[in-house]
């Protein structure tokens, strides 16, 4: 389902293909109308998600199918007109027998890869390179970047009448709602760890490319981590009812070159709004040259 969809996407966006190509680096993935499928996976987390929610359509559908069936059978063959007089059977071992075996199969072949996958996001496969705290606030985050000299920054979401000074005019790349004024900035490649909590009430950090979503509770530090694999900036949002403003609580993560990174990292320890203007026009030049090439 997910190939045919992203084919005709591919079909009705032909006209547009060597801009999209171009820029594709620097889009990454982000919610789009109508989506009914996943996010693009950015990290082999969300693939492995992606694989189970496919996996189970196998037994979804059929079971779909064959509940309408048997409501059908039983409106056509068993009514009133075409059945006056019921059938008065009150037990049949073969049928207690299938519709008591047959569930427990199904929820067995679904269950042993479920508990797999559950343990996989809970068990990172090598050490993380780096810590980010990201503290969930009515209505934004903190984020604090435990190097060597630590400093934090806060994300709120991008206002429109700020998009000129942000430089952030695209609203194809900073999506209204979505945008923000800064983004969290993590290298490629990098074992990520992600400690969450929540200053007032319960918040959720959830980045659905990367296949991340965890509670930020006041009080608590939970811990997530991720891999991106692929440059380009992703967007989450909040993900539990956290007030008035709960839909104005997104999350945004540029995922750049290690050198990129670096450079930026060095930057923000005393100059968050310029690193990002260095990294931006870096990016932006980069794409420019791209596209010149194409």
């Amino acid at each position: 389902m997910r190939k045919f969809l992203a084919s005709a996407e591919f079909l009705a966006g032909a006209a547009a293909s060597a801009v999209l190509f171009s820029s594709a680096a620097a889009r990454a993935d982000q919610p789009r109308p109508w989506e009914v499928t996943f996010q693009a996976p950015a990290t082999d987390m969300m693939r492995q998600i992606e694989r189970f929610g496919n996996y189970t359509m196998w037994f979804i559908v059929p079971i779909t199918v064959l509940v309408l069936v048997l409501l059908l059978v039983c409106i056509v063959k068993f009514r009133a007109s075409a059945n006056p007089v019921p059938s008065r059977t009150s037990h049949n071992t073969l049928i207690e027998v299938i519709w008591t075996v047959g569930p427990v199969i199904v929820l067995l072949l679904i269950a042993i890869p479920s508990f797999q996958l559950l343990t996989a996001q809970y068990t990172p496969p090598e050490e993380a390179k780096l810590t980010v705290k990201a503290t969930g606030n009515q209505w934004n985050w903190d984020y604090e970047y435990q190097v060597d000299k630590t400093f934090s920054f806060n994300s709120a979401v991008l206002q429109d009448a700020d998009r000129a000074k942000a430089g952030k005019e695209d609203r194809g790349l900073y999506p209204r709602l979505l945008a923000v004024d800064n983004e969290l900035v993590v290298p490629v490649n990098t074992m990520t760890r992600v400690l969450i909590t929540a200053t007032d009430v319960i918040h959720s950090f959830a980045v659905p490319s990367f296949g991340i979503k965890m509670d930020a509770v006041p009080g608590r530090t939970n811990e997530t981590w991720f891999k991106a694999e692929k440059e380009g900036l992703y967007y989450g949002q909040c993900s539990q009812l956290c007030g008035k403003d709960h839909a104005f609580m997104p999350i945004a993560v540029r995922v750049v070159s290690d050198a990129q990174f670096k450079t930026w990292l060095e930057t923000a320890k005393t100059d968050v709004p310029a690193a990002n203007k260095a990294l931006m026009a870096e990016i932006d030049g980069t794409n420019k040259v791209a596209a010149a090439g194409n």
